[in-house]
């Protein structure tokens, strides 16, 4: 008996230990593991702005490279973010930098489900392959604030990261889970009187169990996921005493940031509010700060620029070293905010001006923060690049521009030899085919575009034929057609013109509320992955400009009411004014408007007053572009504001009415090298959009002839998008006299090879893109196209364009849908 007690407790301690380890988590963050990596002090951090800013700018204005760059990913990943992602790992890594991936969850925390984590951990693995430096993983940052969506909802959150933190570890080699609340002062943020957020029940946020959720419950622990899932905690920790309304440039007061991360070494136990010695100190857990100092240029009163950052860096680079040696990260915000809708621009920046830098950089050389490179140059060698197509430079760039001039120039030539005549257009029907042609190229760009799957046909779409999209000639060739048609009536028959404009107006609006509610219907399926057409990532081309890019939209914001009983009050109009639904679906808002005041416009050009109508359209587009005013709240107005892209409607209208004047002016022989002119020039201005520095995929080919810089400078100053700059308003007028000429003269051929496909899409286009936004959602739902195939998405248009033009020739559901 004695013999078996013996070997029991030889045995016993062992048999334990072995279930403990079989019984562990797989991502157990063990304090040994997550020491600072560097010995010297924290590292030296930034979040730029990477729509407008780089790592290379910013090292130059810093002097050296930061430790760790900060970039923000969404959950879920599209192809196109993926792309982003890969050429700010390689950026990070050209600089010899850690990266800090901050993940933001884009659908509701509750959804943040295994198939989706493990999606986006896959793509973080794929993008970050052969790179060696630290990959820091920061999951939704300041949960526990009530400006982010997935704030304040600590059940939901806790399970969300330990999803996400599960599917980081198996699928990267040592990814770094960083936890990171904002700063308690002030929590819960809101009116003490609340006793829930919300109206949801308490839960977890009465930590002191008083039954009110106020000032006295705990900031952070009600959002803490885990020793065993957290490596760092982080914190975001900001110099901003503003409040609503009320801004000053302040400086900050003595020992203000050390207040924000509470004493280093509490009298007694830490309070709740004490992070750094509950989380950086009591857990043994490296401390990343996220940082900056409130400055505002249009806030008159207060101190200077660098009196207010100067006062706040000296504060945070001391911390170190006044017992805090647990902060082994101080990461920079050097980007701009907007708040009050834009009337007031918050610069957190502190390497923008130089002076400022050259202060900031001596103060960190003068600190014993680390900056970079802190990866040794042969890590870099294993990087897999940024995806890229082929770059022709010198000889061979020019050499390819002057072939292209060379073969447009013979295209414009050939028609007068006697061969090539009895090629040309001769039909004299109401109905123009090569109109027809021209909207059915069109709607493929559209398709395509909205579609977003890397393939083979964005070598064509995307700001390959100029610097125009498809919205832009679909605007155009729609007024065209609107003139050819209502033009011959308009003077003796407006009753009849109005009558039909209003109906077609008002089917449109009644078009777009039935795909926005259907598209709304659809996203309550819980099988069923809405967010490609409920939710917009801005790509720096919107109203918001390029500071803008990488913010995502919620598209259906607060929709979810229309389900309750009864409906607040605010949401009916927000759905009648077209203020919510999918972005590639919300310029039929425009369509509505333009088409009701068509009639306004045909009358005018049937008095022969042409020069008053383009002169008021140009007056209109001009305010427009200067103030960027929005005449309407509806959601068009964001992407195709109304004052701007009117002027493509009515240069549409106007060339409709007017097509045999036109037509029959450029036919004269004298005028012939004025055609050949506009050709040339349209030419040229798809050359200069090969030279842009963006790649659409691997195959893609750009012509070295400007300047990167060059090339952005030109490009942001007359081709922007939203408001449609003077060079690609010109650009695609001229894209559309060049192709109308193309099929003029070339009609018999390009009709016998093209016509039969693009002719009915063009006839039909509004039915097809009305088809094209549930398209869309169904591409999105088809994993294996998110895998970024080039061939098998190149297959996958293949199957949609068909599939869209059968429907279109077997005239499916024609009664249904309009055309």
């Amino acid at each position: 008996m004695k013999s078996t007690w013996g070997w029991t407790r030889l045995f016993a301690p062992l048999l334990v230990a072995l279930l403990l380890m079989v019984a562990a988590p797989a991502h157990a963050a063990d304090p040994a593991e997550t020491l600072m990596p560097s010995e010297e002090g924290p590292f030296l951090g930034a979040l730029l702005d990477w729509a407008t800013d780089s790592t290379t700018d910013h090292a130059e204005r810093l002097g050296t490279p930061a430790a760790l760059y900060g970039r923000t990913v969404p959950l879920p990943m599209s192809e196109q973010e993926q792309g982003y992602l890969r050429a700010y790992v390689g950026q990070v890594a050209d600089q010899g930098a850690h990266a800090l991936l901050t993940v933001r969850p884009d659908v509701p925390l509750g959804d943040v489900d295994d198939p989706r984590a493990s999606a986006l951990a896959a793509q973080v693995a794929d993008v970050t392959e052969g790179y060696e430096g630290i990959v820091f993983v920061r999951f939704a940052p300041q949960m526990n604030a009530p400006w982010v969506p997935w704030g304040q909802q600590p059940e939901a959150y806790r399970e969300a990261f330990r999803i996400l933190a599960a599917a980081m570890d198996d699928e990267l080699e040592d990814p770094v889970m960083v936890w990171s609340p904002t700063a308690a002062e002030d929590y819960p943020f809101r009116d003490q009187a609340k006793t829930s957020p919300s109206g949801g029940a308490l839960g977890m946020l009465d930590t002191d169990g008083n039954g009110t959720w106020d000032f006295d419950d705990d900031a952070y622990a009600p959002y803490y996921p885990g020793d065993d899932v957290v490596d760092w905690v982080g914190l975001s920790a900001y110099h901003d005493e503003t409040d609503g309304a009320s801004m000053a440039n302040a400086v900050p007061e003595r020992g203000e940031f050390e207040a924000l991360l509470g004493p280093a070494s509490p009298a007694g136990l830490p309070l709740p509010e004490d992070f750094y010695a509950t989380y950086a100190a009591g857990r043994d857990r490296p401390l990343l700060v996220e940082t900056a100092a409130f400055y505002s240029p249009d806030v008159e009163d207060g101190a200077s620029e660098a009196e207010v950052k100067s006062a706040w860096w000296d504060q945070v680079l001391a911390t170190p070293g006044n017992g805090y040696d647990r902060i082994g990260a101080v990461v920079w915000n050097e980007t701009i905010e907007q708040r009050q809708d834009g009337a007031v621009s918050v610069d957190w920046r502190v390497t923008a001006e130089p002076g400022l830098a050259s202060a900031f950089a001596q103060r960190v050389e003068d600190s014993d923060t680390v900056t970079g490179p802190v990866i040794a140059e042969s890590a870099l060698d294993g990087v897999a690049p940024p995806a890229t197509g082929t770059v022709l430079n010198g000889t061979a760039a020019w050499t390819t521009a002057a072939a292209v001039l060379a073969t447009a120039l013979a295209l414009c030539l050939l028609p007068l030899s006697g061969p090539a005549r009895q090629w040309a257009y001769a039909g004299s029907a109401s109905r123009d085919p090569r109109i027809d042609m021209l909207r059915g190229v069109a709607i493929i760009f559209v398709v395509v575009n909205h579609v977003g799957l890397t393939s083979l046909f964005q070598l064509l779409t995307q700001e390959t034929i100029g610097v125009v999209s498809g919205a832009e000639l679909f605007v155009l060739l729609s007024g065209a057609v609107l003139g050819l048609v209502y033009g011959p009536r308009i003077r003796d028959q407006l009753g009849d013109v109005v009558d039909r404009t209003s109906k077609r107006a008002w089917k449109l609006y009644v078009t777009a509320l039935v795909v926005v509610l259907l598209v709304l219907a659809l996203s309550r399926l819980p099988f069923l992955d809405a967010t490609a057409v409920t939710t917009f990532t801005d790509q720096g081309t919107g109203a918001a400009g390029t500071g803008g890019a990488g913010t995502v939209y919620d598209l259906y914001a607060g929709m979810a009411g229309l389900f309750q009983f009864p409906v607040p009050s605010h949401l009916v109009p927000d759905l009648f004014l077209l203020q919510v639904g999918p972005w590639q679906f919300n310029i039929m808002g425009l369509y509505v408007i333009l088409l009701a005041l068509s009639p306004i416009v045909l009358l005018a050009l049937s008095r022969g007053r042409t020069w008053l109508v383009l002169a008021s359209s140009l007056a209109l587009y001009a305010v427009g572009t200067v103030t960027k005013v929005r005449l309407l709240p509806s959601q068009f107005e964001d992407s195709f504001p109304l004052l701007v892209w009117q002027v493509l409607f009515v240069l549409g209208m106007t060339a409709g009415y007017h097509r045999r004047r036109i037509v029959a002016w450029f036919s004269h022989p004298h005028r012939r090298v004025l055609l050949w002119t506009c050709a040339l020039l349209a030419v040229t201005l798809a050359v200069f959009s090969w030279t842009s520095p963006y790649f659409t995929n691997a195959y893609d080919v750009r012509l070295a002839l400007l300047p990167e810089q060059t090339f952005r400078t030109v490009y942001d100053g007359f081709f922007e998008r939203t408001y449609l700059g003077p060079g690609r308003l010109l650009n695609v007028v001229l894209v559309i006299i060049t192709g109308y000429a193309l099929l003029t003269a070339y009609w018999k051929p390009l009709e016998r090879t093209l016509g039969w496909f693009l002719a009915p899409l063009g006839q039909a286009t509004l039915y097809v893109f009305i088809l094209h936004v549930f398209l869309i959602l169904a591409a999105a739902n088809i994993p294996a196209l998110r895998q970024g195939d080039i061939w098998l998405n190149t297959a996958a248009y293949i199957l949609i364009l068909a599939l869209l033009w059968t429907m279109v020739r077997t005239r499916f559901l024609f009664r249904v849908i309009p055309r």
